[in-house]
């Protein structure tokens, strides 16, 4: 069905995105890689700013990319930050990255990868708009 995902190289390319990141406030840098179906690498790093609320995770400046980049589906997300150690994505991020690439797609964990669906249990996405459940009406 579909090529086994290097993790390894994916690690790689997230700490390579480490230098980029703007983590001026925080001086925690983070980077993030991904792979998407058509076997693509696209790649995202934190971006704070002095509003602590405004700053972009790693994982969303990902998905900025993945979309500017012309879209794709993604198969397997890795975080990391800037000692190289594998990082869970936030909630937030969880649900950026279930509408790009669904309940089925893998994020790297230090026990191994993990499916989405079971770091984000019945989560809420573009089904559930057409179904017409939104807002109180789930």
């Amino acid at each position: 069905m579909h090529a086994t995902i290097d993790w390894k190289v994916l690690r790689g390319k997230a700490n390579e995105m480490i230098p980029r990141a703007y983590a001026r406030y925080s001086h925690y840098p983070v980077g993030a890689a991904g792979v998407t179906a058509e076997g693509g690498i696209v790649v995202g790093c934190n971006v704070e700013n002095v509003s602590y609320g405004l700053g972009i995770c790693a994982e969303v400046a990902l998905v900025a990319a993945l979309v500017s980049g012309g879209g794709g589906r993604l198969r397997a997300v890795s975080v990391c930050d800037s000692r190289g150690e594998i990082l869970m994505p936030c909630g937030r991020c969880r649900q950026v990255l279930y509408e790009h690439g669904g309940p089925e797609m893998l994020i790297d964990h230090r026990d191994g990868p993990r499916p989405l669906a079971r770091l984000l249990p019945d989560a809420f996405g573009p089904g559930d708009i057409a179904a017409g459940r939104i807002g109180g009406d789930r």
